[in-house]
């Protein structure tokens, strides 16, 4: 059976194409139509071509990208431009970060190079289409003071095989573009969807990426359409515990028509690494909400029916502006990860959908980095304890502590996962360590009080020295031990299972001298997530 948007998506292109575009406008709706119909009937399609990436495979359904987000990747076959600007602490200088190849993946080692011995944030996210719609930090709105630019270091991923960066938004940063162009405005149909994480999230508004007005106002309802990711229930009830695709359409997240959720299996996303969310509005009487494993299997809709049932969402009255990390009127308490994003021109098939989604999980976000059980920045390891009674027991994190429990080859893959680190360069000195969480992508182990957490890089000088360690020959005269880097004569411990930076002996229980030398000691050995 026929979706309603592909149906909508096919006829409104034939219905509204001018005659000197109604060959090329015909064509691509039927190419739409045909693709439809292949997957209702079962006919079998062949596979993507090589190098079709998530707008060129809008483009040929007939909903083309007006604007294309990523720092980790072209999302055309054909880009070659830039991704993404930085800008350097110690001079001011700039430097705008490219791609390895023409459609490829972001030259990561280019801002390795510019940002060494300082620090660097993202000022400018490029638009990939030929629209320029290009996103620089939010300034100044309704309920937010100006916006900073998020730290260019803070989250590190595995794409495609390469070392890049994604953009990790903590509270008080946005990016924005208040003048655009080809974006939908006043009930003009869009679609759009973003690759987030679903463990970087919380409860405030908010973290959106999409349509928002011109003026960083709440200028009333209907005046957005953006995707909205995080745990925070506007509208009760909505089950499990999230993270939830939401729409923001301003003054609300929407889950259905009436705003709270009407599908009680869908209860969010919950804690994967990556998910792909995505939203398409026809701007009259129609909206949709899909998420999705960005690592794997496809899409399911939480919600396909009317626009909201309260006045002003019916025509919708989109502004056009594009804004990402915040709210529409700058409301900027939300913690989000930006990965890649894209906003059409129309409504897509879910035939188009479809195979973007296919596209993001066969990138491997997420994917083995290619090194193992060293010290080198981007090996994966395990840390294992070398006491006596500890011998089986590695750090690992639960409830975003640090603490020390046996792992063997029967453990769960949570399990492993949580005992598995991504070794990175000191994010407070180069000739340093930090350890960057495999499962929760942006978190790192960081002392705060003198005990180990989980916890995501906020860009500060206070998290970058916490959330680096200095290896030492291991005191025991075995292994390693990690010196912490702005209390040097405090290492890496374990002390009734949980994990501290302690000093050989001290006024702290985790201080005692008795086992110190052995339970600062730790062998750097291969990975247990595989």
């Amino acid at each position: 059976m026929l979706s309603e948007f592909s149906v909508f998506s096919v006829f409104s292109r034939l219905r509204t194409a001018t005659f000197s575009r109604f060959r090329t406008a015909t064509l691509a709706a039927l190419s739409a139509l045909f693709t439809v119909l292949a997957l209702t009937v079962g006919v079998p399609q062949s596979a993507e071509a090589a190098g079709s990436l998530p707008c060129d495979i809008y483009a040929a359904a007939g909903t083309p990208c007006v604007a294309a987000h990523s720092l980790a990747r072209a999302l055309f076959s054909s880009y070659n431009g830039s991704l993404y600007q930085v800008q350097r602490a110690s001079d001011s200088a700039t430097k705008d970060i490219g791609l390895l190849a023409a459609g490829g993946y972001a030259n990561a080692a280019t801002q390795d190079s510019f940002c060494s011995g300082t620090t660097c944030i993202i000022t400018k996210i490029y638009d990939q289409s030929s629209r320029h719609n290009d996103l620089t930090v939010e300034g100044a709105g309704g309920a937010g003071a100006a916006d900073v630019g998020a730290p260019a270091d803070a989250l590190p991923v595995t794409v495609g095989g390469h070392q890049v960066y994604g953009l990790e938004i903590s509270a008080g940063m946005g990016y924005r573009d208040n003048s655009t162009s080809g974006v939908a405005v006043n009930g003009q149909a869009e679609g759009m969807y973003m690759v987030t994480s679903g463990t970087h999230v919380n409860g405030r508004c908010c973290f959106d990426y999409g349509n928002a007005e011109t003026n960083n106002k709440d200028t009333g309802n209907g005046h957005m359409d953006a995707i909205n990711f995080g745990t925070e229930c506007w509208f009760s009830p909505c089950y499990g515990g999230g993270p939830w695709v939401q729409a923001d359409l301003e003054n609300g997240l929407f889950q259905s028509d009436a705003g709270y959720s009407k599908n009680t299996s869908n209860t969010g996303t919950g804690a994967m690494p990556f998910v792909t969310a995505l939203l398409k509005n026809n701007g009259q009487d129609h909206f949709a909400l899909k998420y999705g494993n960005a690592q794997s299997g496809g899409l399911t809709t939480t919600y396909s029916g009317g626009e909201p049932t309260t006045s002003g969402y019916s025509p919708m009255h989109q502004e056009g502006a594009i804004v990402l990390g915040t709210g529409g009127d700058n409301s900027n308490g939300s913690i989000g990860s930006f990965f890649e994003g894209v906003m059409t021109s129309g409504i897509p098939t879910d035939a188009a959908d479809n195979s973007v989604q296919s596209n993001i999980v066969s990138v491997g976000y997420g994917g083995s980095t290619g090194s193992t059980g060293s010290l080198t920045a981007g090996s994966e390891i395990s840390l294992r304890a070398t006491t006596a009674c500890c011998t089986g027991d590695y750090i690992r994190h639960q409830n975003d502590s640090a603490v020390v429990s046996a792992i063997t080859s029967s453990s769960s893959a949570l399990d492993k996962g949580d005992a598995t680190w991504i070794v990175r360069r000191g994010l407070a000195s180069s000739s340093c360590v930090s350890f960057e969480s495999r499962n929760y992508p942006g978190d790192f182990l960081r002392h705060y009080n003198f005990q180990l957490y989980r916890q995501p890089m906020d860009g500060s000088a206070v998290f970058r020295s916490d959330a680096t360690f200095c290896p030492t020959t291991g005191k025991s005269g075995t292994g390693t031990s990690f010196a912490s880097y702005n209390y040097p004569t405090r290492f890496l411990r374990h002390y009734n299972f949980n994990v501290y930076v302690a000093s050989d002996g001290g006024s702290n229980a985790f201080d005692s001298a008795t086992s110190w030398t052995d339970d600062v000691s730790w062998v750097v050995s291969q990975p247990w997530a595989p």
